[in-house]
């Protein structure tokens, strides 16, 4: 049984599990197909990489493949000595020595005629992919390192840890669409409830101009009646009152009165010149 404390342990091993890995050697009565300088060259190369003499054993398993170019052996520790030299550079870049190193195991898990080659270059291309998190990825070669070898022990337990931490993975993402999909629907939410709050607002500022509106027309309404009831006693003031026709009334009748009292007096002189009176003549 797997248990949390194995798994971390273990994953700790499958990280380290491709710096760990050793160039393949060539057995002490050498290969058939090889030349003598193709296997100098690997063992030299072979010689600087247990050194840590990552680029100097790169440059000899170069110069082995110019020997023969189709060496495996040549070509799967050059690889090794790329994956080395990669450390944490961006395995996208097309400068890293990991998308080489990539390629060239890629090809000799396909094409090797050393099985022992090729389920080497399943197993570290697994590795590869665990630790770039491509856990579909590293679980397809770990079960190619087992179609070649179903005794590899330590592909069996990573597979098992990939497979682990691709259900992990498809969990979070399952939880990060729900949590992106509520984020959505209350973005939504709030897009609609401010919509219906501006609504509502225009719809009050709509219903308050018309207030004042007909409180602007009721207070012209009401100055233009102020207006007229203003003007109405100056109307009044500009003719002639009551009073003042009465007294002009007044004037003229005791005009006419006085009038007649002279006229009266007149004809009264007039009237004693006429009659003389009788006395002695002369």
């Amino acid at each position: 049984m797997i248990t949390v404390k194995n798994i971390l342990i273990s994953l700790g091993t499958v990280a380290a599990m491709m710096l760990s890995a050793t160039p393949c050697a060539f057995a002490s009565t050498g290969d058939d197909n090889s030349t003598r300088k193709e296997r100098n060259h690997i063992r030299a190369g072979n010689k600087h990489y247990e050194q840590k003499q990552y680029a100097d054993a790169e440059v000899e398993y170069r110069k082995a493949l110019e020997e023969n170019a189709m060496s495996e052996k040549a070509m799967y520790n050059l690889a090794l000595s790329l994956l080395r030299q990669s450390g944490d550079a961006d395995p996208n870049n097309q400068n890293n020595p990991m998308a080489e190193a990539q390629s060239l195991l890629t090809d000799l898990a396909k094409t090797a005629q050393d099985a022992s080659i090729s389920e080497r270059s399943f197993y570290n291309l697994g590795n590869v992919a665990f630790n770039q998190q491509q856990y579909d990825q590293a679980i397809s070669m770990y079960k190619g390192a087992l179609r070649k070898n179903p005794d590899n022990d330590k592909a069996r337990e990573n597979l098992r840890l990939a497979q682990l931490k691709k259900q992990e993975q498809d969990q979070n993402q399952d939880q990060n669409q729900d949590k992106d999909q509520n984020k959505d629907q209350n973005q939504d939410q709030n897009k609609d409830q401010n919509k219906d709050q501006q609504q509502n607002k225009d719809q009050n500022q709509d219903q308050n101009q018309d207030q004042d509106k007909d409180q602007d027309q009721n207070q012209n309404q009401d100055k233009q009646k102020n207006d007229q009831q203003q003007q109405q006693p100056q109307q009044q003031q500009g003719g002639i009152s009551d009073a003042n026709a009465a007294k002009i009334l007044k004037t003229m009748e005791n005009e006419e009165n006085a009038t007649r009292r002279k006229v009266q007096e007149m004809q009264k002189k007039e009237a004693q010149g006429g009659r003389r009176t009788t006395g002695p003549q002369w």
